[in-house]
């Protein structure tokens, strides 16, 4: 495991308590919906990239889909298994072992964005491979152009920020069609919006 990614979990293992707490009432269902209108089948099959302590994966499955946990935390793994009723596999988004085109959609808010830039576009194509034909992803991320360490609590969590044009080219190498994008919180001035989302599908290779 990449000494980011240690430092990262460890943060996150250590107050994860605090951080289901502090999260659990954010309302992203503006980006849950917006995978949903995207995907090829609905209901459908949801991978929750990062599920962190399970909100997504309670609200995904109130709507009928089989949703699918991922989270490299171990906490947050068990806290999302418990409270949601659903699968929920412990995995690094560097080593991902997924079942080919298997997933209508993948939702990964605000969880990419501990990959570092050098390695995004190979963990793009890995979920390229486990999405169905036409297959969509949400992606929430930080704005920003610079990538490292922040301070959060008793520790430090890796932090990779990206603009539009960066991360959507990086979503084309890897496979993807970009479908739309927009800015998070709604309603106020570009300059504070600090998340931007960008919704693709995915394309079939040309043979």
């Amino acid at each position: 495991m990449e000494q980011h990614e240690q430092v990262t979990i460890t943060q996150y293992q250590a107050e994860a308590d605090a951080f289901r707490e502090g999260t659990w009432d954010h309302d992203v269902s503006q980006n849950r919906d917006a995978l949903v209108a995207a995907m090829p089948h609905n209901p459908g099959k949801i991978l929750d990239l990062g599920c962190g302590p399970g909100r997504d994966l309670v609200a995904f499955k109130s709507q009928g889909h089989t949703a699918i946990g991922l989270d490299a935390t171990p906490a947050f793994v068990e806290m999302a298994k418990q409270v949601s009723g659903c699968e929920v596999w412990q995995q690094s988004f560097f080593n991902l072992d997924l079942p080919p085109e298997t997933f209508d959609g993948i939702f990964a808010n605000a969880s990419l964005l501990h990959v570092p830039q050098a390695d995004m576009v190979k963990v793009l194509k890995d979920l390229w491979r486990s999405l169905v034909s036409q297959g969509a992803i949400a992606i929430s991320i930080c704005r920003g152009n610079s990538e490292g360490y922040i301070v959060r609590g008793s520790g430090y969590r890796f932090v990779s920020g990206w603009e539009y044009e960066t991360l959507s080219s990086c979503l084309e190498v890897a496979g993807f069609e970009i479908l739309h994008h927009y800015y998070r919180p709604p309603g106020l001035p570009r300059k504070e919006q600090p998340w931007l989302l960008i919704v693709g599908r995915k394309h079939l290779p040309i043979v």
